[in-house]
């Protein structure tokens, strides 16, 4: 402040120079618009100074420094030069025109109304420059700011392309690792896969050739009464039973089933064909060998260190394994006794059974190798599509690191010119200031000298004059409105008019100034509003679980300028897979115990355990079958009554009864014995459900089975050609379905379990919407195609309660406990022997699973 004072200061004095003002490096914008602007306070407090400090000499001094003495201003001066000796001698008149007084006070008023002028005209052309001056400095300060703006935004852009760039460069070599590993595992694993279906499709081929050769149709087979080639053999040396064959060729088919499975399927399904076989593990088939085991690759280390010498031991010559007694080969051969009347049906039965599980197994591994393959080709293109996608990312992270790193280059490079040309506005603008003011003062100096002039004219009073005069003064100039708001690029500036008006007239003075004007304004630059571009994509989340982040970003395409509209964000963050990485799933509070499933016999009270919240990111939840989740509790342990048990509910019962050849005639009239009374468990009063029977057996052959499992083209008739008959559709008078059960045919083919259960599936949509419905199926043995009875039962299910009562312990119990309804222990009713099939126990064990007096519901309890 006190700097400025300073300079204000020497401006009033006379004596101030452009010199003064230089001595100072550093001029404050203030100070430089007070300069500029030249008050009338300060042009006054000038103009004092300097008259009191301006002699006459003085004044003329300076009217000749500025070449304002002309003919008449000098012959003016003359007579003052004279100290008035001449104008006071006595008689002589005063001069005239211009060398009189009047003459002389009316031309310094013309030289100082001049001087006036050229003094309102300096200072409107300097007041003028300073505006626009710092318009456009003011615009360089604006892209200054815009440019360091662009130039951060881009440094940004530069991080996140570099981040992405650095996070592509790991992720697509590992991805193409692990595509590579993906892949060959794959072709591996296929071609495993591939090799053991061609074991089997080379079994199938086998198979089929049997099948010819055992066909009981023909007058030739092997199977043929009384031609039986079968052979049931004991190795007393390891007292296991085993079975061969007789005839050669037969023989020699059997031997070249490859697989384990098809040589585990032969030993398994000829099990139950003689009496006194105490297991499976028991049973072997002398002649299968497998030949597909490898031998181990054993690297030994080879050691060179030779033992030390040392004395042979001489061999033993007491090596026979049996000291002298029958060889074990010899013992097989004597022990070895032909069945005593196989049935042709009853075998041919097996050798169907063995082609249809190979046929399982070959369907199975189809499915698995369609599986296999459709989850490679998924995690192929999974991986592929992630390399496809992180390339993208990574051009196009390339080429906007490019694109930001000539972005901030640029923004640089302009900045950088714009600093030097508004440093160069500045120097030009102090320098004009300097100049300015020098005008300033000089046209005041020339003011001041021709008004000092005139005042020492005025004190000669030759005229007659009274001495006194007023010069014309105006007030400030008072602004208009400016046509324009701002400058805007490339566009005309704005204009103002400016008006004065006269304070005192002029008596004896200088006339007025103009009274009006025009001068340019609002020269500062329009403001720039910010302009950005779209959002880019969202970056990949940071972590998988647990909590991470995601990105965006937004290009400034047009900074902020003048105090335009401000930039939002450039750049956004979300959180993403904020589920927790091990949080387990909320189960609810248990329900309160199911009433009993059974009325006797042994039931079960039920509860469960809901999920009230789900498992987040890798956390875990029970199953719905686990314990944590379900319960059971015994109830009603007491035994059933000996009598058969009646059932009152409302269901809809679909009994399905075997007829395959491995009944014998034994087991058929068993099951048909169970079956009457299963009937009659309906029938009496009060008893409001209806029943419909179904009959199955299948083909004898195994080009039948495929006429009736297969793709054909050919219409099959279902109970006559595949056997499997409805003998009833759905029922009330339970006397006329006993009737027809009584009538039933023993067909004694094959085993069309999974083609009986689809046909059940049809039928349940003749049944009543509001009864339940209930599916009970009586098997002795293995169905022909495990994998089709599996996907039979699976559909069944879902319309209908399925029930399976297995007869002997050949039935596969294990894979019966899968097909039945969830519980299997309410859902499964074993039988050991056809003998105790004919009994009430297995009957009122089904009634009293099916047919509880009340259903059991859940309920949760109170909270």
């Amino acid at each position: 402040m006190a700097k400025a004072i300073f300079l204000v200061a020497a401006m009033l004095v006379g004596f101030a120079s452009s010199e003064a003002i230089a001595s100072s490096s550093m001029v404050s914008v203030q100070v430089m618009e007070q300069a500029f602007g030249r008050s009338e306070k300060v042009h006054t407090e000038s103009m004092a100074a300097i008259m009191k400090s301006m002699s006459p000499e003085g004044a003329w001094t300076v009217l000749e420094k500025h070449n304002l003495t002309s003919p008449a201003l000098v012959n003016l001066a003359s007579v003052l030069h004279t100290k008035q000796a001449n104008l006071r001698q006595a008689g002589k008149a005063p001069p005239k025109g211009y060398a009189g007084l009047d003459g002389a006070r009316k031309l310094l008023n013309d030289m100082i109304y001049e001087s006036m002028s050229k003094y309102d005209a300096e200072i409107a052309k300097c007041t003028e420059y300073y505006a626009s001056q710092c318009a456009a400095m003011e615009g360089c300060r604006g892209q200054i700011a815009a440019a360091n703006f662009i130039a951060a935004n881009s440094r940004t852009l530069i991080l996140d392309a570099q981040a992405r760039i650095n996070r592509c460069e790991v992720s697509i070599p590992t991805m193409k690792l692990e595509l590579k590993m993906h892949n060959e595992k794959c072709a591996r694993e296929l071609k495993k896969m591939k090799s053991r279906l061609a074991i089997i499709l080379a079994d199938i081929e086998v198979m089929t050739i049997i099948l010819k050769m055992t066909d009981c149709a023909k007058k030739k087979a092997l199977l043929q009464e009384g031609k039986s080639g079968i052979l049931r053999c004991v190795d007393q040396c390891s007292q296991t039973s085993f079975i061969t064959f007789k005839d050669d060729k037969l023989k020699q088919q059997i031997s070249q089933l490859k697989s384990q499975a098809s040589q585990k399927l032969v030993k398994d399904t000829f099990a139950d064909l003689f009496q006194g076989v105490e297991s499976l593990e028991s049973i072997d088939l002398l002649q299968l060998e497998s030949k597909t085991s490898q031998d181990p690759i054993i690297n030994k280390t080879k050691f060179n260190n030779p033992p030390v010498p040392r004395t042979e031991v001489p061999s033993d010559p007491c090596t026979d394994p049996d000291a002298g007694a029958p060889g074990a080969a010899v013992k097989r051969a004597a022990k070895c006794t032909i069945n005593k009347s196989p049935q042709c049906y009853k075998l041919q039965e097996r050798f169907l059974l063995i082609q249809a599980g190979i046929k399982d197994d070959r369907d199975a591994l189809l499915e698995a190798i369609a599986d296999m393959e459709k989850n490679c080709e998924e995690v192929k293109n999974n991986l592929e599509k992630q390399i496809a996608d992180d390339q993208d990312i990574l051009n196009d992270a390339q080429v906007k690191l490019g694109a930001a790193t000539e972005k901030e280059a640029t923004a640089g490079e302009t900045a950088r010119s714009t600093s030097a040309e508004h440093d160069q506005l500045d120097r030009d603008l102090r320098k004009q200031m300097k100049s300015c003011t020098q005008n300033y003062i000089n046209f005041e100096t020339e003011i001041c000298a021709l008004k000092k002039i005139r005042g020492e004219l005025m004190k000669m009073k030759g005229d007659g004059h009274s001495g006194f005069f007023q010069d014309c003064e105006v007030s400030k100039w008072d602004p208009e409105e400016c046509t324009k708001k701002c400058q805007e690029s490339g566009r005309p500036a704005g204009e103002q008019k400016l008006t004065r008006s006269v304070l005192t007239h002029p008596n004896g003075g200088t006339k007025c100034l103009p009274l009006s004007a025009m001068k340019k304004c609002n020269l500062h630059p329009c403001p720039i509003d910010c302009e950005l571009s779209a959002w880019s994509g969202w970056s990949k989340c940071s972590a998988e679980c647990g909590g991470g982040v995601e990105q965006r970003l937004r290009e400034v395409k047009r900074a902020m300028r003048y105090g335009g509209k401000a930039c939002g964000s450039t750049s956004e963050t979300r959180a993403c897979h904020v589920d927790a990485c091990e949080k387990d799933c909320v189960l609810s509070k248990w329900t309160r115990w199911s009433k009993c499933s059974k009325d006797c016999d042994g039931g079960t009270n039920k509860r469960q355990r809901f999920i009230k919240e789900a498992a987040q990111g890798s956390g875990k939840c029970a199953d719905k079958w686990s314990k944590e989740r379900l319960e059971y509790k015994k109830c009603n342990m007491q035994r059933c009554a000996a009598k058969t048990l009646t059932c009152h509910e409302k269901l809809d019962v679909l009994f399905l009864i075997d007829g395959s050849g491995s009944l014998g005639s034994q087991g058929w009239k068993a099951e048909i014995k169970a079956a009457e009374m299963f009937v009659d468990a309906f029938s009496g009063t009060g008893a409001q459900s209806e029943m419909a029977v179904i009959l199955y057996s299948g083909p004898r052959t195994w080009s039948g089975v495929r006429m009736c499992t297969g793709r054909n083209s050919k219409k099959v008739d279902l109970g006559t050609f595949c056997m499997v008959k409805t003998v009833t559709h759905f029922e009330k008078d339970m006397k006329k379905v006993k009737g027809l059960i009584k009538g039933l045919t023993w067909p004694r083919g094959s085993t069309l379990t999974s083609l009986a259960l689809m046909t059940a599936k049809a039928e349940l949509s003749l049944g009543r919407k509001d009864a339940r419905s209930v599916v009970v199926v009586i098997t002795d043995g293995r169905p022909l195609s495990y994998r089709n009875t599996y996907i039979a039962s699976w559909y069944l299910r879902k319309k209908a309660r399925l029930v399976w009562v297995p007869v002997t312990r050949y039935a596969p119990l294990r894979y019966i406990k899968h097909w039945a309804t969830r519980r299997w222990q309410e859902n499964v009713v074993t039988v050991k022997t056809f003998k105790d099939l004919e009994t009430p126990v297995p009957v009122n064990r089904v009634i009293s699973n099916i047919c509880p007096k009340t259903f059991p519901e859940l309920k949760f309890g109170r909270r």
